[in-house]
């Protein structure tokens, strides 16, 4: 079973004793002392394939045998197994939204600045949490443990930083046991565990399972932890917590695993695959399920082989259990490594255990698969693969490179009948060879060079008006039409300039940003080809802020104009080709299309990395710096600041009079927004909003171009110019280019950015979907 494309694996067990390595190394482990024994449980392709039991169960106060029905203290596995499994059956019934408030479900949970955190927060632990609970004070029982996670305070924003902490698991038990009306143990088994079968899991073992229980530790009274939760926070609640407290064997615990690869009896498909994908905020840097871990710092049990499409969890008391829908293959390792006494770690088992599993049964994963796979893990995949795009010195062909090199049998040159051309370009359009587009073309027996087309900004890309009158190029003496200006006529081509050509050749340098009317300009060439039965040939560019990250809200449907032409996020992460492609076809337009694709491009590259000149796209995007913040930094440019227009650094400051720049940095740094850092500064522009008067304001500083979420950075500056300036800055204009309804009000009516942006989530997953099909690289 697979969740990514179906791939063929191949699993033939490597000779005569395919799993001896595992023996081996189990073997080595409980002589080196590291482990007392353990239980190793493998299933594959539907079946149990190795399933074998090493050492002993229990050294103190006597010594036992291993055996494969042990029964194991999971310590955190209860996150994924027990909570987050009722936390999903739930949501399934739409008796809980990961993008609620936890307050909404315990209003007391507010307190503390909480108010903000939201379910799919705990369930990442993401949401600003302490590790655990304080244990320094004598405090005993639930009601105990229920006052102080309500009281905690935050010690990082909601969003903004992985902070692995037990109170998360804590309080969305306390959230399932709210909602469902019955306790956390009651509504696992009646839910989870009697449904699979799974016998001899549950939280509060009865006495008469103990002699099969793998012991753990002495406790603080000197008495061997047996049958009792090792975990000490949950020994206070009672043995009942969401974080800790269930046992189980390795044979249920293959049960469930199988039950997430293909059962579906408990969790449908779709809800599992929603809780083992990412789901932490866009672009942190570690990968988290819902409840599982896909790439954290704590994801060592995925060993080096298996793909990042797999997931898992750990237990401190040395369990784990990953899981991988890739190769349809699971691994189960139950340790007791605490017994006798806390000291030994089994982190270089659980990931050499994953790494012999996957060299035993000889997994592969196609071609095909990987592609798929680098929806979730990001391109050009480096070595966490924790949406890090590694930095490469490419060597790209752009699309008219490409065309050159085909000798331009795309637009079927005729010497006795030149086949017409009108170009759309402007001066980012030249080859490696640093030749223009125009002059390339005008020089090619049977081409004709008949009309260039400006778009914004001129044939030069130097004018910032809206007045652009018809001219002709020095070079090639073709005239040049200007396809921008006030109204909605002057940003199309004249039915009589389309007529005195055969083909359309649009060759420009994109943005990636939906706001760039450089976009909307190919939109209407799509649309005057189709209605005078032209062809178009699309040459296509990079994406110079890369083709791997897709970031903002979706512009709402029935808002499109000269900025959004059609439904993508503020970042769509494409090529200007493959907008093409998505435009005419979502938007039924039926032109006759052809895009010449690039060589050597990969989704993951920055501008850097394509070996290509930069040339400013734009008057004032004159760097890639600019290009990283200009999704979110233009995005707020309607709204009454400046946003460093007639500065040298446009898009890299943003200020206004009435601004304190101190204070606004300030504040800005305490939200520790991911990737970006802030620089008071003052600052005169000499042109746009507020020019010629002096403005107080932020450099802001790119510290992690991979990290930062420019649409969300946005947010978060508007957020704060609303709660320190009230009077002063008026937000309504954000929505001239956010086109999302539903995100301005909630930012207007005071929500927390970070939780604005978590609702652009499942639109975003649609929008993702849905380019899937264009995409050409």
């Amino acid at each position: 079973m697979s969740w990514v494309a179906h791939p063929t694996v191949f699993a033939e067990p490597r000779g005569p004793a395919p799993f001896s390595d595992i023996d081996s190394m189990m073997t080595e482990a409980v002589a080196k002392g590291n482990i007392p024994g353990g239980v190793v449980v493998i299933g594959h392709n539907g079946k149990i394939v190795y399933r074998k039991a090493f050492g002993s169960r229990s050294l103190e106060p006597l010594r036992e045998p291993m055996t494969i029905d042990t029964i194991f203290d999971l310590a955190s596995l209860t996150k994924c197994i027990a909570t987050t499994t009722s936390a999903m059956k739930l949501l399934e019934a739409g008796r809980i939204r990961l993008n609620d408030p936890v307050a909404a479900y315990l209003p007391e949970f507010a307190q503390n600045g909480k108010q903000d955190v939201t379910v799919r927060d705990l369930m990442t632990h993401y949401s600003g949490l302490p590790p655990d609970l304080d244990l320094q004070s004598p405090w005993q029982g639930r009601e105990a443990a229920f006052q102080m996670a309500m009281q905690t305070k935050l010690q990082d924003p909601p969003g903004s930083r992985f902070v692995y902490s037990d109170i998360n698991f804590e309080t969305l038990g306390f959230i399932v046991e709210k909602v469902s009306g019955m306790q956390l143990n009651e509504f696992a088994e009646a839910n989870i565990f009697a449904p699979l079968g799974m016998a001899e899991t549950r939280f509060l073992p009865p006495k008469e399972w103990r002699p099969r229980i793998a012991p753990t530790e002495y406790d603080e009274h000197g008495d061997m932890l047996r049958g009792i939760v090792h975990d000490p926070t949950a020994r206070r609640m009672g043995g009942v917590a969401g974080h800790a407290g269930l046992f189980s064997t390795g044979d249920d615990l293959a049960k469930f695993a199988e039950e997430l690869l293909s059962g579906h009896r408990v969790l449908s498909l779709s809800a599992v695959v929603k809780m083992s994908t990412p789901q932490q905020p866009p672009n942190a840097a570690s990968l988290r399920g819902l409840g599982w871990d896909i790439d954290s710092p704590f994801a060592s049990n995925r060993g080096e082989l298996l793909p990042v499409g797999s997931f898992g969890h750990t237990g401190f008391t040395g369990t784990s259990l990953w899981i991988d829908p890739v190769t349809d293959t699971y691994v189960i390792l139950l340790t007791n490594a605490v017994h006798p006494h806390v000291g030994k770690s089994v982190v270089s088992l659980r990931a050499r255990l994953a790494t012999a599993v996957v060299e035993s049964l000889q997994l592969t994963v196609g071609e095909e698969e990987k592609l798929a796979l680098a929806r979730i893990t990001g391109y050009n995949e480096s070595q966490m693969a924790a949406r890090r795009l590694s930095v490469r010195d490419g060597d790209v062909k752009t699309g008219i490179d490409v065309l050159e090199a085909h000798n331009f049998r795309e637009l079927q040159p005729d010497p006795s009948r030149p086949v017409r051309i009108g170009l759309v370009t402007n001066q980012t359009a030249i080859d490696s060879r640093g030749l223009r587009t125009p002059d390339v073309l005008s020089r090619v027996p049977g081409l004709q060079l008949t009309a260039i087309f400006s778009p914004e900004h001129g044939i030069a890309g130097k004018l910032d008006t809206t007045d652009i009158s018809q001219s002709q190029d020095a070079a090639t003496g073709v005239p040049i039409y200007s396809v921008y200006g006030e109204s909605d006529a002057k940003r199309r081509p004249s039915d009589g300039a389309m007529a005195s050509v055969d083909t359309i050749v649009y060759d420009i340098q994109d943005i990636g940003v939906r706001f760039y009317t450089y976009e909307s300009t190919l939109g209407y060439f799509l649309e005057a080809a189709a209605k005078a039965g032209k062809q178009i040939l699309v040459l296509d560019r990079p994406n110079p802020i890369n083709g791997a990250f897709v970031q903002g809200p979706v512009a709402d449907a029935g808002r499109e104009s000269f900025v959004d032409y059609w439904q993508t996020p503020v970042r769509h992460g494409m090529t200007i080709g493959e907008l093409a492609k998505m435009f005419n076809a979502e938007r039924s337009i039926g032109a006759r299309l052809a895009v010449v694709p690039m060589e050597g491009w990969m989704r993951g590259d920055w501008f850097d990395s394509t070996g290509k000149l930069w040339i400013d796209p734009s008057p004032n995007m004159r760097s890639l710096n600019e290009a990283v913040l200009y999704p979110g930094i233009g995005m707020i440019e309607a709204t009454n600041i400046s946003v460093g227009r007639g500065t040298d650094t446009p898009f890299e400051v943003v200020g206004a009079p009435w601004i304190d720049a101190v204070k606004l940095a300030s504040y800005l740094n305490a939200r520790k927004i991911a990737g970006v850092r802030f620089v008071p500064v003052s600052f005169t522009p000499n042109a746009s909003a507020f020019a010629n008067e002096k403005c107080g304001g932020v450099n802001l500083i790119s510290t992690d171009r991979d990290a930062v979420d420019a649409p969300e950075l946005g947010l978060e500056i508007a957020a704060a110019l609303l709660r320190l300036y009230p009077d002063n800055y008026k937000i309504a204009p954000l929505d001239t280019l956010m086109l999302n309804r539903t995100s301005m009000n909630s930012l207007a009516a005071g929500e927390d950015p970070r939780r604005v942006a978590e609702d652009w989530r499942d639109s975003i997953q649609k929008f993702q979907e849905l380019r899937a099909k264009y995409l050409l690289y």
